[in-house]
């Protein structure tokens, strides 16, 4: 699933990234289809491949006035609505672009490719023992966000072939279920 590639004339890193089978693949009225999005360290750039009329493309779309301080998420966004590269980056998306800053954001920091992807991966995940209500409303939504695509990910839809409709599942339990004081108090009052 990824691809480094590198050039051995030119000092240049491209890390490309095949799209998501969960995204659709766009047809736009140019009937582009996009297959990869990457990203080129030097200069930024963002690349995008794709398939247009029986012929593989590849797009060198600049990242302009980036830096180590630069927001993600307002940076992927800028790309995605500019005119010149709306059509092209239409099959991408915008969790994929913002993937893709804060790894050319990791770099411009100094990190290495394999750091900044560990970093990609520890913000996507979530841990099962953290307090989500010690978060603030930003953070809460980006956890949300996470869950959401998750669930969708794994959820099983009518078409699917081994969806089975009204399933029943038994939990075993290893330990009696242990009882709180509350609870007892309001089963000797009834």
């Amino acid at each position: 699933m990824w691809d480094v590639f590198k050039s051995p004339q030119v000092l240049q890193r491209t890390f490309l990234i095949e799209l998501s089978t969960l995204q659709p693949a766009a047809r736009t009225a140019m009937s582009c289809i996009a297959k990869k999005c990457g990203i080129r360290f030097q200069p930024p750039s963002v690349i995008l491949i794709y398939k247009e009329k029986d012929k593989t493309r590849r797009r060198i779309m600049p990242v302009r006035n980036f830096s180590q301080f630069s927001d993600c998420g307002i940076a992927a966004e800028q790309l995605k609505n500019n005119p010149r590269h709306k059509a092209y980056l239409e099959g991408v998306s915008l969790r994929q672009l913002k993937k893709l800053h804060s790894l050319l954001r990791g770099h411009l920091r100094g990190e290495s490719l394999a750091e900044s992807l560990k970093k990609t991966q520890q913000e996507e995940t979530i841990d099962p023992e953290e307090d989500m209500n010690k978060l603030d409303d930003k953070e809460l939504a980006k956890r949300k966000s996470i869950m959401d695509e998750l669930f969708e990910k794994n959820r099983k839809k009518k078409d699917d072939p081994d969806f089975i409709y009204d399933i029943e599942v038994e939990f075993p339990q290893d330990e009696q279920l242990e009882s709180c004081g509350w609870d007892v108090e309001s089963s000797e009052e009834v």
